[in-house]
């Protein structure tokens, strides 16, 4: 069986559980791919249901993909629901110390926006999402939509995504967890469980193609795909570095110089958009943004290296950052973390590192719990991202990785609700 053949089977599967699907489509390839494939699975199986398809249009992002969402969006067939979304939103950014996020469309920079909202966009002016707050995280924004859309539709919903396990380490981990209690139906290509009634679902269909894979679809079978591509390739990327992702994300600023060149008017408005674009233009994909093979000075080890970087930082910058550390560093030491044996081994073999192995755990995993008895400085075995070091802190400051994504982190409850205060109290001086 192929990966398309593949693909088809487990939408045979989705449609026939769930009664409103909608795909969740960002204009890169992937998204496109899948989108197309459930427009033509739809036309052939189901003619008498709709197919939705969702679209967050962030503001700052070359013309040539927003020519190619339009595209798409005019061509859709009469059977699928459009949702062109341009509200303000929090997004993450990693291109400067002193700010983690921006807000797209934010109403009081409306002279800075790079562009000018899609005229068929659902936006700050037409909306009806009523669970929506203004400057709102892109995230929660993303899983309330599927509330959402099961309120409106009062049916079973699940959403298609276009993402591929390759893609990055994240991505594999989270499909492999069969421990993951918000599976549906323990089906890995699943997470979901967005609402209390747990009937919204996401799905992940082509979680297991390849980058060829995309490419021999659309050219089989002539379809669409956002042109931005043959100029990544004209610039010498290989297939599997080409990404449409936001351009302020750690994802995105390996490519971020590329705007310059591309498209330079762009350019031009992007870095008097968002701060530290500059930049991170210049040196993102460098050692000197936490890429590639960086390297401390001599005089110094990396916990020493480390106080060096935290001292350079805004006060609340650095503090926020102390804060996550310390997290790190008493949850290795007291409560541990779960480690596969072959990792467990690499450490043992290759390092002087002192390890404590607790036979049994309390998670939900066939790994085993290992507290470092001594917050390790450096590690060098293969899984460096597995295992904790005051190498790995030092390079998220260096990504300007505010959450510490990097080290594994996601956002506390609490920086979520001071986020959400700020931003209710920002609205309210609007």
């Amino acid at each position: 069986m192929t990966v398309y053949e593949a693909t088809i089977k487990r939408l045979e599967f989705v449609f026939s559980e769930f009664e409103y699907v909608y795909v969740s489509f960002s204009g890169g390839k992937d998204s496109g791919v899948l989108l197309n494939i459930a427009i033509d699975y739809v036309r052939e199986h189901y003619q008498d249901r709709r197919l939705g398809v969702f679209h967050i249009d962030y503001e700052a992002q070359y013309q040539f993909t927003t020519d190619y969402v339009k595209q798409i969006f005019d061509s859709l067939p009469n059977f699928c629901d459009k949702y062109w979304v341009a509200i303000p939103l929090t997004v993450p950014s990693c291109t400067s110390m002193y700010s983690n996020h921006w807000i797209p469309w934010n109403i009081p920079e409306k002279d800075i926006w790079v562009r000018q909202l899609p005229e068929e966009s659902i936006n700050i002016l037409n909306h009806k999402f009523d669970f929506y707050e203004y400057g709102m995280l892109d995230y929660d924004f993303q899983r309330q939509f599927g509330d959402w859309i099961q309120r409106k539709t009062g049916k079973k919903t699940a959403c298609l995504v276009g993402i591929r396990s390759r893609e990055s380490i994240d991505r594999r981990i989270m499909l492999a967890n069969r421990f993951n209690e918000r599976k549906y139906k323990d089906i890995l290509w699943s997470t979901g469980g967005l609402s209390d009634s747990r009937l919204q679902y996401n799905f992940y269909p082509i979680h297991d193609w390849t980058s060829e894979d995309i490419w021999i679809y659309n050219g089989r079978f002539c379809k669409p795909y956002n042109k931005l591509y043959d100029l990544f390739y004209k610039a010498g990327l290989s297939v599997d570095q080409m990404r449409v992702a936001s351009p302020f994300l750690s994802q995105g600023l390996k490519t971020l110089h590329l705007y310059k060149v591309i498209e330079p008017n762009t350019w031009g408005r992007v870095v008097s958009r968002v701060n530290g674009v500059n930049f991170a233009g210049i040196y993102g994909g460098t050692t000197a943004m936490g890429w590639k093979s960086i390297k401390k000075p001599k005089s110094h080890t990396w916990k020493s290296y480390l106080k060096f970087l935290l001292s350079t930082l805004p006060e609340n910058t650095r503090n926020a950052y102390i804060k996550k550390f310390k997290v790190s560093e008493e949850f290795w030491s007291k409560r541990g973390g779960v480690l596969g044996d072959d990792v467990i081994g690499e450490i043992q073999e290759n390092t002087d590192a002192k390890i404590e192995i607790i036979e049994e755990s309390n998670y939900k995993t066939t790994k085993r719990t290992v507290k470092f008895l001594e917050y390790p400085d450096e590690l060098n075995i293969s899984e460096f991202q597995a295992v904790p070091s005051y190498k790995r802190m030092v390079v998220c400051i260096l990504k300007n990785d505010h959450l510490c994504k990097y080290m594994g982190f996601t956002m506390t409850k609490e920086e979520i609700e001071r986020r959400k205060n700020i931003m209710e109290k920002y609205k309210n001086t609007l």
